[in-house]
């Protein structure tokens, strides 16, 4: 999987993900990536005009503290159910 460079801008996180925040976690995440930068990139989906936020809510939080304007992202396809 190839890693893409995202605006923080053009990610959409669904309702449902953002009542998962919890602010300990992105202030710990914060600090290791001040620390070691981003290990492990986040997961999104193209969606109409923007990406859609599948799977690291807390790291783009944490970036996004950080003053991040683009951030490490492993794009994926949607899943069919």
């Amino acid at each position: 999987m190839q890693i893409h460079e995202i605006s923080v801008d053009e990610i959409y996180v669904p309702a449902p993900r953002r009542k998962t925040l919890k602010d300990a976690k992105v202030e710990e995440l914060a600090e290791d990536i001040l620390e070691n930068g981003q290990l492990r990139p986040i997961q999104v989906r193209l969606g109409k005009d923007r990406y859609v936020l599948i799977e690291g809510y807390h790291r783009l939080q944490a970036c996004m503290s950080l003053g991040e304007k683009i951030i490490e992202a492993y794009i994926v396809q949607a899943k069919k159910f």
